[in-house]
Protein backbone atom coordinates (compact mmCIF):
# COMPACT_ATOMS: atom_id res chain seq x y z
CA UNK A 1 0.00 0.00 0.00
CA UNK A 2 1.16 3.48 -0.69
CA UNK A 3 2.10 5.78 2.09
CA UNK A 4 -0.76 8.34 2.55
CA UNK A 5 0.06 12.07 1.05
CA UNK A 6 1.60 14.53 3.29
CA UNK A 7 -0.60 17.54 3.20
CA UNK A 8 0.39 21.20 4.81
CA UNK A 9 -0.62 20.14 8.10
CA UNK A 10 2.22 17.81 8.30
CA UNK A 11 4.47 20.32 7.33
CA UNK A 12 3.31 22.82 9.73
CA UNK A 13 4.05 19.95 12.15
CA UNK A 14 7.50 18.89 11.45
CA UNK A 15 8.79 22.30 11.01
CA UNK A 16 6.41 23.93 14.08
CA UNK A 17 4.94 26.42 12.47
CA UNK A 18 1.34 26.94 11.81
CA UNK A 19 -0.52 26.02 8.81
CA UNK A 20 -1.04 29.26 7.79
CA UNK A 21 2.58 29.56 7.64
CA UNK A 22 3.15 26.78 5.66
CA UNK A 23 0.14 28.28 2.99
CA UNK A 24 2.41 31.54 3.75
CA UNK A 25 5.38 30.68 2.72
CA UNK A 26 5.02 28.04 -0.21
CA UNK A 27 3.13 31.43 -1.46
CA UNK A 28 5.72 33.37 -1.02
CA UNK A 29 3.69 35.72 1.06
CA UNK A 30 3.61 37.53 4.07
CA UNK A 31 6.35 38.87 6.52
CA UNK A 32 7.81 35.47 7.21
CA UNK A 33 11.24 35.45 8.64
CA UNK A 34 13.94 33.54 6.36
CA UNK A 35 14.83 31.35 9.22
CA UNK A 36 11.63 29.91 9.21
CA UNK A 37 10.42 30.35 5.40
CA UNK A 38 13.86 27.62 5.19
CA UNK A 39 12.52 25.65 8.07
CA UNK A 40 9.45 25.36 6.05
CA UNK A 41 10.68 24.47 3.07
CA UNK A 42 13.44 21.89 4.14
CA UNK A 43 10.58 20.07 5.89
CA UNK A 44 8.11 20.33 2.56
CA UNK A 45 11.18 18.84 0.91
CA UNK A 46 12.05 16.14 3.41
CA UNK A 47 8.00 14.87 3.48
CA UNK A 48 7.64 15.19 -0.40
CA UNK A 49 4.94 17.50 0.10
CA UNK A 50 3.07 17.94 -3.72
CA UNK A 51 0.16 21.15 -2.94
CA UNK A 52 -3.22 20.77 -4.32
CA UNK A 53 -2.61 22.33 -8.24
CA UNK A 54 -6.25 22.17 -9.64
CA UNK A 55 -7.32 23.73 -6.00
CA UNK A 56 -4.22 26.06 -6.28
CA UNK A 57 -4.62 27.03 -9.63
CA UNK A 58 -8.66 27.96 -9.02
CA UNK A 59 -7.53 30.15 -6.36
CA UNK A 60 -4.76 32.16 -7.78
CA UNK A 61 -5.19 31.04 -11.90
CA UNK A 62 -1.52 29.99 -11.31
CA UNK A 63 -0.62 26.85 -13.06
CA UNK A 64 2.01 25.53 -9.54
CA UNK A 65 4.57 24.20 -12.33
CA UNK A 66 7.90 25.75 -13.36
CA UNK A 67 9.78 23.92 -15.89
CA UNK A 68 13.26 22.39 -16.18
CA UNK A 69 15.40 22.82 -19.21
CA UNK A 70 18.51 20.99 -20.20
CA UNK A 71 20.38 19.13 -22.75
CA UNK A 72 22.21 15.83 -23.35
CA UNK A 73 25.36 16.11 -20.51
CA UNK A 74 27.69 14.03 -20.73
CA UNK A 75 27.01 11.82 -17.66
CA UNK A 76 23.44 10.71 -15.96
CA UNK A 77 21.85 14.12 -14.44
CA UNK A 78 19.13 12.03 -12.76
CA UNK A 79 20.26 13.54 -9.31
CA UNK A 80 20.71 16.80 -10.30
CA UNK A 81 16.82 16.83 -11.21
CA UNK A 82 15.87 14.84 -8.53
CA UNK A 83 17.43 17.74 -5.90
CA UNK A 84 16.09 20.34 -8.45
CA UNK A 85 12.44 18.41 -8.59
CA UNK A 86 12.95 18.43 -4.64
CA UNK A 87 13.10 22.02 -4.46
CA UNK A 88 10.40 22.84 -6.59
CA UNK A 89 8.04 20.86 -4.56
CA UNK A 90 9.32 22.46 -1.26
CA UNK A 91 8.55 25.45 -2.81
CA UNK A 92 5.17 24.44 -3.56
CA UNK A 93 5.72 23.57 -7.39
CA UNK A 94 5.69 20.93 -9.68
CA UNK A 95 8.68 20.85 -12.22
CA UNK A 96 8.32 19.44 -15.65
CA UNK A 97 11.89 18.24 -17.53
CA UNK A 98 12.16 19.49 -20.82
CA UNK A 99 15.79 17.86 -23.65
CA UNK A 100 16.31 20.89 -25.95
CA UNK A 101 18.94 20.00 -28.20
CA UNK A 102 20.87 22.53 -30.73
CA UNK A 103 22.08 25.57 -31.36
CA UNK A 104 22.01 28.28 -27.93
CA UNK A 105 19.69 30.43 -30.22
CA UNK A 106 17.39 27.19 -31.12
CA UNK A 107 17.58 26.77 -26.92
CA UNK A 108 16.64 30.44 -26.35
CA UNK A 109 13.67 30.44 -28.47
CA UNK A 110 12.24 27.26 -27.09
CA UNK A 111 12.85 28.47 -23.64
CA UNK A 112 11.11 31.56 -24.82
CA UNK A 113 8.32 29.57 -25.79
CA UNK A 114 8.06 27.55 -22.84
CA UNK A 115 7.85 30.97 -20.63
CA UNK A 116 4.98 32.44 -23.03
CA UNK A 117 2.89 29.16 -23.44
CA UNK A 118 1.17 29.83 -19.83
CA UNK A 119 1.94 26.30 -18.52
CA UNK A 120 4.73 27.22 -16.68
CA UNK A 121 5.14 29.88 -13.60
CA UNK A 122 9.07 30.43 -14.14
CA UNK A 123 11.77 28.29 -16.32
CA UNK A 124 14.76 27.22 -14.91
CA UNK A 125 17.65 26.22 -17.94
CA UNK A 126 20.70 24.01 -16.81
CA UNK A 127 22.10 24.94 -20.48
CA UNK A 128 23.35 28.27 -21.61
CA UNK A 129 21.04 30.69 -23.64
CA UNK A 130 21.30 33.92 -25.34
CA UNK A 131 22.25 37.16 -23.07
CA UNK A 132 18.82 38.45 -24.26
CA UNK A 133 16.75 35.61 -23.64
CA UNK A 134 16.13 36.41 -20.10
CA UNK A 135 15.01 40.00 -20.89
CA UNK A 136 12.30 39.12 -23.58
CA UNK A 137 10.79 36.37 -21.10
CA UNK A 138 7.32 38.05 -19.83
CA UNK A 139 7.63 39.99 -16.42
CA UNK A 140 5.99 37.44 -14.19
CA UNK A 141 7.34 34.50 -15.73
CA UNK A 142 11.04 34.73 -14.50
CA UNK A 143 13.51 32.67 -17.03
CA UNK A 144 16.88 31.90 -14.64
CA UNK A 145 20.02 30.35 -16.33
CA UNK A 146 22.25 28.09 -14.14
CA UNK A 147 25.63 28.18 -14.37
CA UNK A 148 26.02 24.13 -14.72
CA UNK A 149 26.43 23.35 -17.98
CA UNK A 150 28.44 24.96 -20.77
CA UNK A 151 27.48 25.46 -24.03
CA UNK A 152 28.45 21.89 -24.97
CA UNK A 153 26.89 20.16 -21.84
CA UNK A 154 30.27 19.99 -20.24
CA UNK A 155 30.21 20.94 -16.44
CA UNK A 156 30.44 24.51 -15.48
CA UNK A 157 30.22 27.00 -12.38
CA UNK A 158 30.48 25.18 -9.18
CA UNK A 159 30.71 21.82 -11.26
CA UNK A 160 34.17 22.79 -11.71
CA UNK A 161 35.81 23.96 -8.54
CA UNK A 162 39.51 22.80 -8.58
CA UNK A 163 39.80 23.42 -4.84
CA UNK A 164 40.41 19.25 -3.92
CA UNK A 165 42.88 19.57 -5.82
CA UNK A 166 44.30 22.19 -4.07
CA UNK A 167 43.67 20.12 -0.80
CA UNK A 168 45.40 16.50 -2.11
CA UNK A 169 48.95 18.40 -3.34
CA UNK A 170 48.82 20.27 0.00
CA UNK A 171 48.18 17.20 2.18
CA UNK A 172 50.00 14.61 0.68
CA UNK A 173 52.88 16.97 0.57
CA UNK A 174 52.85 17.26 4.18
CA UNK A 175 52.86 13.51 4.39
CA UNK A 176 56.10 13.83 2.63
CA UNK A 177 55.56 13.57 -1.02
CA UNK A 178 57.75 15.79 -3.12
CA UNK A 179 56.84 14.25 -6.44
CA UNK A 180 53.70 14.77 -8.23
CA UNK A 181 52.12 13.60 -11.45
CA UNK A 182 48.77 15.17 -12.99
CA UNK A 183 46.95 12.83 -15.34
CA UNK A 184 44.72 15.20 -16.46
CA UNK A 185 41.44 15.27 -18.46
CA UNK A 186 40.85 16.84 -22.30
CA UNK A 187 41.44 20.43 -22.59
CA UNK A 188 38.33 21.56 -23.67
CA UNK A 189 36.67 20.43 -21.00
CA UNK A 190 36.99 23.33 -18.05
CA UNK A 191 36.72 21.01 -15.39
CA UNK A 192 39.89 19.58 -16.78
CA UNK A 193 41.47 22.81 -17.39
CA UNK A 194 40.44 24.28 -13.56
CA UNK A 195 42.01 21.46 -12.11
CA UNK A 196 45.17 21.85 -14.20
CA UNK A 197 45.68 25.44 -13.62
CA UNK A 198 45.19 24.47 -9.96
CA UNK A 199 47.46 21.38 -9.72
CA UNK A 200 50.55 23.71 -11.41
CA UNK A 201 49.68 26.92 -9.25
CA UNK A 202 49.96 24.78 -6.27
CA UNK A 203 53.02 22.46 -7.04
CA UNK A 204 54.71 26.10 -7.64
CA UNK A 205 53.96 27.64 -4.23
CA UNK A 206 55.11 24.81 -2.12
CA UNK A 207 58.06 24.06 -4.41
CA UNK A 208 57.54 20.69 -5.27
CA UNK A 209 58.86 18.50 -8.19
CA UNK A 210 56.19 17.71 -10.91
CA UNK A 211 57.25 15.17 -13.48
CA UNK A 212 54.32 16.43 -15.85
CA UNK A 213 50.76 16.81 -16.38
CA UNK A 214 49.59 14.63 -19.16
CA UNK A 215 46.32 14.98 -21.00
CA UNK A 216 44.39 12.10 -21.17
CA UNK A 217 40.21 11.37 -22.38
CA UNK A 218 38.97 10.35 -18.33
CA UNK A 219 39.81 6.43 -19.32
CA UNK A 220 41.50 4.06 -17.63
CA UNK A 221 43.96 3.42 -20.25
CA UNK A 222 44.92 7.65 -20.17
CA UNK A 223 45.92 6.28 -16.36
CA UNK A 224 47.78 3.41 -17.48
CA UNK A 225 49.74 5.16 -19.98
CA UNK A 226 51.27 7.92 -17.89
CA UNK A 227 52.62 5.17 -15.51
CA UNK A 228 54.21 3.00 -18.06
CA UNK A 229 55.62 6.47 -19.55
CA UNK A 230 57.47 7.30 -16.74
CA UNK A 231 60.83 6.42 -15.61
CA UNK A 232 62.36 4.16 -13.61
CA UNK A 233 63.11 6.04 -10.72
CA UNK A 234 59.82 7.97 -10.26
CA UNK A 235 58.79 6.72 -6.77
CA UNK A 236 58.10 7.56 -4.40
CA UNK A 237 55.13 9.83 -6.20
CA UNK A 238 52.39 11.14 -5.69
CA UNK A 239 48.92 10.90 -8.98
CA UNK A 240 46.43 13.36 -9.23
CA UNK A 241 43.96 11.37 -11.29
CA UNK A 242 41.50 13.38 -13.21
CA UNK A 243 38.96 10.90 -12.37
CA UNK A 244 38.34 7.50 -10.73
CA UNK A 245 38.60 5.60 -13.87
CA UNK A 246 42.13 7.11 -14.53
CA UNK A 247 43.08 6.64 -11.22
CA UNK A 248 42.10 3.13 -11.51
CA UNK A 249 44.14 2.47 -14.73
CA UNK A 250 47.36 4.18 -12.67
CA UNK A 251 46.97 1.86 -9.77
CA UNK A 252 46.72 -0.94 -12.98
CA UNK A 253 50.37 0.49 -14.19
CA UNK A 254 51.97 0.75 -11.21
CA UNK A 255 51.01 -2.94 -10.11
CA UNK A 256 52.73 -3.79 -13.76
CA UNK A 257 55.59 -1.96 -12.84
CA UNK A 258 56.01 -3.33 -9.32
CA UNK A 259 55.07 -0.18 -7.65
CA UNK A 260 52.82 -0.83 -4.60
CA UNK A 261 50.12 1.25 -3.82
CA UNK A 262 50.20 3.41 -1.79
CA UNK A 263 53.81 2.79 -0.39
CA UNK A 264 55.33 3.86 -3.91
CA UNK A 265 52.60 5.90 -5.40
CA UNK A 266 49.65 7.54 -3.48
CA UNK A 267 46.63 8.14 -5.88
CA UNK A 268 44.10 10.00 -5.99
CA UNK A 269 40.70 10.21 -7.95
CA UNK A 270 37.48 12.30 -8.87
CA UNK A 271 33.53 11.41 -8.79
CA UNK A 272 33.45 8.72 -5.86
CA UNK A 273 32.50 6.02 -8.22
CA UNK A 274 30.24 3.11 -6.61
CA UNK A 275 33.18 0.41 -6.94
CA UNK A 276 36.00 3.16 -4.77
CA UNK A 277 35.54 1.37 -1.23
CA UNK A 278 35.84 -2.10 -2.89
CA UNK A 279 39.28 -1.53 -4.55
CA UNK A 280 42.57 -2.51 -2.85
CA UNK A 281 43.42 -0.43 -1.90
CA UNK A 282 40.32 1.84 -1.60
CA UNK A 283 40.59 4.69 -3.73
CA UNK A 284 41.17 8.54 -2.30
CA UNK A 285 38.42 10.48 -4.67
CA UNK A 286 36.25 13.88 -4.41
CA UNK A 287 32.60 13.28 -4.05
CA UNK A 288 30.02 16.16 -6.04
CA UNK A 289 26.92 16.47 -3.97
CA UNK A 290 24.63 16.87 -7.61
CA UNK A 291 21.86 16.59 -6.11
CA UNK A 292 22.64 19.94 -3.73
CA UNK A 293 23.61 21.74 -7.40
CA UNK A 294 20.17 20.58 -8.55
CA UNK A 295 18.65 22.00 -5.57
CA UNK A 296 20.24 25.47 -5.13
CA UNK A 297 19.72 26.00 -9.42
CA UNK A 298 15.92 25.51 -8.72
CA UNK A 299 16.19 27.78 -5.12
CA UNK A 300 17.38 30.46 -7.83
CA UNK A 301 14.07 30.52 -9.64
CA UNK A 302 11.90 30.30 -6.70
CA UNK A 303 13.55 33.47 -5.51
CA UNK A 304 12.91 35.13 -8.81
CA UNK A 305 9.33 33.69 -8.51
CA UNK A 306 9.12 35.14 -5.08
CA UNK A 307 11.59 38.47 -5.92
CA UNK A 308 13.63 37.43 -3.36
CA UNK A 309 17.50 37.78 -3.40
CA UNK A 310 19.01 34.45 -4.69
CA UNK A 311 20.85 32.20 -1.84
CA UNK A 312 24.73 33.32 -1.62
CA UNK A 313 27.57 31.99 0.25
CA UNK A 314 26.76 28.60 -0.11
CA UNK A 315 29.66 25.66 0.85
CA UNK A 316 31.47 24.20 -2.14
CA UNK A 317 29.37 21.17 -3.47
CA UNK A 318 33.03 18.96 -3.65
CA UNK A 319 33.69 16.94 -0.49
CA UNK A 320 36.87 15.33 -0.36
CA UNK A 321 36.92 10.96 0.75
CA UNK A 322 39.86 10.19 2.09
CA UNK A 323 40.78 6.43 1.58
CA UNK A 324 43.70 3.69 1.76
CA UNK A 325 45.36 4.84 -1.91
CA UNK A 326 47.21 8.01 0.12
CA UNK A 327 49.55 7.48 2.48
CA UNK A 328 53.22 8.82 3.34
CA UNK A 329 55.66 7.67 0.89
CA UNK A 330 57.88 4.70 1.70
CA UNK A 331 61.57 4.49 2.56
CA UNK A 332 63.02 3.23 -0.68
CA UNK A 333 66.25 3.21 0.22
CA UNK A 334 65.73 1.15 3.26
CA UNK A 335 64.62 -1.57 0.56
CA UNK A 336 67.18 -4.58 0.46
Amino acid sequence: MHAPRATSRDVARLAGVAQSTVSYVLAGKGSISPETRERVRQAAEQLHYQPNLAARAMRTRRTGRVAAVMGLPTYNPAAMLAGASAAAQGAGYLMDVLHVDGSIETRSERVLELARSGQFEGVLSFTPLQPAAEDLAPTDVPVVVSETFDDEMHAAGELVDASPVVAFVEHLAALGHARFLHVAGPSQYASAVARRIAYLATVERLGLTSLGVVEGDWSGQAGLDAILSLPEDAPPLAVIASNDLVAVGVMRGAAQRGWSVPGDVSVTGWDNADVGPYLTPSLTTVDTDRAEAGRRAMRQLVAALRQEAAPHGLPPLTTIVWRESTAPPADRTARP
